[in-house]
């Protein structure tokens, strides 16, 4: 799912081509995509774009009379920008929008069509669509802790919950922790003063160091490569591969559709936590620690 550097990517790029012009055109070639009827969409031809916001993990296009597009990419939704005219890809192809600088279209590849397009007008309706987490990178630590101590949770689910902080999603929060060289089941509740002030600058330097990261790849291009996988990530997406610090292999929790990852060296102190799919396979056999899993993984002799 995109997070908060790759939508905020979204946001500069789309700023630069469609604030000051019309759209002129908009073809659905999904009726999923599409959640609300009213104000009908129809209401958003030709008008002129004054602002392209982010709301979260959310891309929002701001027309005159208080009018704004919602994009909720979900995890396989992507924007595309292309000529004016351009076709809607078959297969993965949503919608287009044409606008009088060119084409954004918006595909999906995946069977479960779960990106979400919502038509909202005024600044409250806009706002009914807030979960109200605070923005990161605008903030400074006094909101943070406030935010952070708000509810009890795991240092994971509460960096990944938009009603606390907007914009970070399971890959970012992977980082944000093995950054700060934190547990991801750590209680926000018990983390020392220190530990949150390093919570705090690890999520200021991973999200602004990232968002720095992909705007030099993109250039004046436009992002043709939104992915929640990179090689360059430390732990997310990188199970068994060495931790870019220590060399240790990075571990993973999996859960439902989702998987947390961490250097068990780095994070835990060699604590290795359940999954619970291979935990449960393995009861009792489930190694405690780095050590014990490299010997199940060592040939006997």
């Amino acid at each position: 799912m995109p997070e908060l550097p790759d939508v905020e990517l979204y946001r500069e790029c789309l700023t630069a081509r469609i604030v000051g012009h019309t759209l002129e055109r908009v073809q659905l070639a999904s009726p999923f995509l599409l959640r609300t009827v009213e104000p009908p969409l129809d209401r958003a031809l030709g008008r002129t774009v004054v602002a392209v916001r982010r709301l979260g993990k959310r891309v929002v296009i701001a027309l005159e009379g208080e009018l704004f597009l919602v994009f909720h990419l979900m995890i396989a939704g992507r924007l595309r920008w292309r000529p004016r005219g351009a076709p809607i890809p078959r297969k993965v192809g949503l919608a287009a929008f044409e606008f009088s600088s060119g084409t954004l279209l918006v595909t999906e590849a995946s069977s479960r069509k779960r990106a979400s397009l919502h038509v909202v007008a005024g600044e409250d309706g806009l706002r009914a669509l807030d979960p109200g987490g605070i923005e990161v990178l605008a903030s400074d630590l006094a909101a943070f802790r406030a935010a952070l101590l708000a509810e009890n949770h795991t240092l994971k689910r509460a960096l990944s919950d938009p009603r606390l902080f907007s914009g970070i999603g399971n890959a970012y929060s992977d980082e944000i922790l093995h950054r700060a060289r934190l547990s991801p089941i750590a209680l926000t509740t018990q983390l020392d003063e220190a530990e949150i002030a390093r919570l705090y600058d690890a999520t200021q330097v991973t999200l602004r160091d990232w968002l720095d990261r992909l705007r030099a790849e993109t250039g004046t291009g436009f992002p043709e490569h939104v992915t929640a996988f990179r090689e360059t990530m430390a732990v997310h997406g990188r199970y068994r591969k060495p931790c870019p610090d220590c060399g240790a292999p990075v571990q993973r929790i999996a859960y439902a559709e989702n998987e947390t990852n961490y250097c068990a060296r780095c994070q835990t102190g060699g604590r290795l936590l359940a999954d619970r799919a291979l935990s449960r396979l393995l009861k009792q056999d489930w190694p405690r620690t780095l050590e014990e899993l490299e010997a199940l993984r060592r040939p006997r002799a």
